[in-house]
Order: structure tokens, then sequence, then C-alpha cells
């Protein structure tokens, strides 16, 4: 019994292990190489946040994706180098705009050197990204502007906000589609396509891309409420601390207040407040929150994705890799207890 990947992701076959292996330390090299320039500068800035690590998710869904055709297919490798490397692309953009001080637990680019600086190096993995697309083909470009649209959109939307009338869940729904669920449904997109696979099958392993990149934000959010940093591997809290209303909080908005308890009117006051500075208010609001029914209602709407992803797979072929993406619905379950 062999782990691989993000999540503790178990994989027990040896020949599946292998292979998913190998692309996955292709990748490493190929993401290492790609983003060396001739400006020395660059290079150190650009090669940040690959040397910090991560998850390598996408990278992993390419590979398991490619399973289902053949994984040794000369743009396998490139097309997951192209969707990690738009991935952290984004990340350096993010960090600004969320003025994030650390990133996988090094100092954020922004942060290190300037916002002018991340926002650059953001724009030259952009670039980068788009040299090796460009070898896989005009309909890979297509697939992954279409993604990149919509990664975009989803970001103004979240910083537009929802407009008057709009239900605020379903907005924050739309925004992580776009923001996860796009590229995450690519990646499996990439992978099966690359492989050769059938388009039937290239179809669901999209559209299971799409739930899982859904359900492993929601699990996200249930992590920065319900666990330790431990587990979370952040500090708990985090986005309630910073005002972000994410899944547990929108819920919560959408319950009626419950006049018995006197706590639940507490909590929704403490909501109101700003809790970026007041260690003693978000630490009684991070306890309100972990007792409110709204936090197991969160854990059974992420359950739901993660369900309907599972689901999806179910005409694919018997096979090791129909298996790990399995493994991967129960590594929501798991994270989300």
């Amino acid at each position: 019994m062999t782990v691989v990947g993000p999540f503790g992701l178990t994989v027990q076959d040896r020949d599946l292990t292998r292979d998913v292996q190998a692309g996955m330390d292709a990748v490493e090299r190929a993401l290492t190489e790609t983003v060396k320039s001739d400006v020395p500068f660059i290079t150190v800035t650009a090669s940040h946040l690959i040397q910090a690590g991560g998850k390598r998710f996408r990278p992993l869904l390419v590979m398991l994706a490619a399973q289902f055709g053949d994984p040794y297919a000369p743009g396998v490798v490139p097309s997951a180098v192209v969707v990690e490397l738009t991935h952290l692309a984004t990340l350096y953009h993010d960090d600004v705009m969320d003025e994030a001080p650390v990133r996988r637990g090094a100092p954020s680019a922004n942060s290190r050197w300037d916002n002018s600086v991340a926002i650059l190096t953001g724009d030259f993995l952009f670039s980068r990204a788009s040299q090796v697309l460009s070898e896989l083909g005009p309909e890979a470009v297509r697939i992954q502007a279409d993604a990149f649209e919509r990664l975009v959109t989803g970001q103004i939307l979240e910083t537009a906000g929802p407009r008057p009338g709009d239900d605020p869940l379903q907005h924050y729904l739309d925004v992580i589609a776009g923001k996860t669920g796009s590229l995450i449904a690519v990646s499996g997109r990439f992978g099966a396509l690359m492989a050769g696979a059938e388009e039937w099958i290239v179809e669901i392993l999209t559209q299971y891309g799409e739930r899982m990149g859904t359900a492993f934000q929601l699990a996200d959010d249930v992590l920065d409420i319900a666990s330790d940093s431990h587990e979370s591997g952040k500090t708990p809290g985090t986005d309630l601390r910073e005002g972000v209303p994410t899944l547990p909080i929108l819920l919560l908005q959408q319950m009626p207040v419950d006049e018995s308890d006197p706590l639940d009117a507490r909590l929704r006051e403490l909501l109101q407040l700003d809790l970026s500075e007041d260690d003693e208010l978000h630490g009684e609001a991070l306890r309100l929150l972990r007792r409110h029914p709204a936090l197991e209602r969160a854990r059974r709407e992420t359950l739901r994705y993660a369900e309907e992803a599972r689901a999806l797979l179910a005409p694919l072929p018997d096979c090791p890799a129909k298996d790990a993406l399995q493994g991967l619905c129960d590594a929501v379950a798991i994270r989300t207890m």
C-alpha cells in the first residue's frame, strides 16, 4: 500500500503508483526548467512558490485521468505543467489582492519583494504556461482559454461581491466554480484528452474535476473553522478573522435565529464586528461557530459535492485509477470530519 499525491491519497496498485509517481516527478522537473529565465532575478522569483512545494493536486488529477488512455502519451506531462503554472500564477496575484504575508509556509512574493514583482512574476508564469500550451494544439489552447476566462470571472465576482437581490450563497458557489472548479476540471479533461481516451470518458473526468474542485474548496471552509493548526496547516479561523463569508457563515445567515439559544444571538452579534484585531472576540466567535448547527450543515453540503463526483465515475471501467479517483472523494470526507 503506497501513498501518492496530496491529502494522503492511498494507491494500492504498484503499476499505477509507478506511473503516477513517474509522471509527477517529470512534472516537477519540467516546472523547474520552464520557469528559468535569462534574467536570474526572474528565475528566483518565478521559482519561489515552486520551491515552497504544495499539493500538486491538479497534476495528480492529470496523471490519474491519463490512465484511461495512454498515460505515456507525449502531451500528458506538458498539460499538467500548464495547469500547475496557471495555478501558481494565480497564487502570486491572489497574495497581492489579499495582502497575504505567507504562502505555503514561506514569505509570499509580495512580502519578500513587493506587489509589482509579485504581479509581474505571475504574468511571467502565465506567459510560460502559454508557451507550453502552444505545443499542445489549438484545441488545448481553446480549452485553457475558456477555463482562464471562467477563472478570472470568478475572481471578479468575488471582488465585486453579490449584487442587490442576489443569493449570497449561490454567488459564493459561482465564485468557487470559476476560481477553483474551472482549472481542476481542465486537469481532468487534459489528462484524458492528451492520453487519447474516448470522448465520453473525457467528459466524465471533466465534470468530476469540476465537482471535486468545489468539494475541496468547501472542505477548506469547514477546516478553517473546525480544525486546529496541526490538522489544517494554517491558523484556525483565518477566513473568519478576515471577514470572508465562507460556507459555514453563509449557511448560518440563511438559518432563522434560535430564540431558545442565547449563544446563537451572541454569535450573530460577533459576526457583525471586525474580528481582525481582537483575539479574544475572534476566539469566542470561533468557539461558538464550532458548536453551531451551521457547521454540520456545511459538512453535509461538502460531502454532497464529493458524492456527486463519485457518482459520475460509475460508468468508467473498473481499474486502479478509478479506485484512486474515488479515494479522493473519501479524502474530502476525512478532511471534514
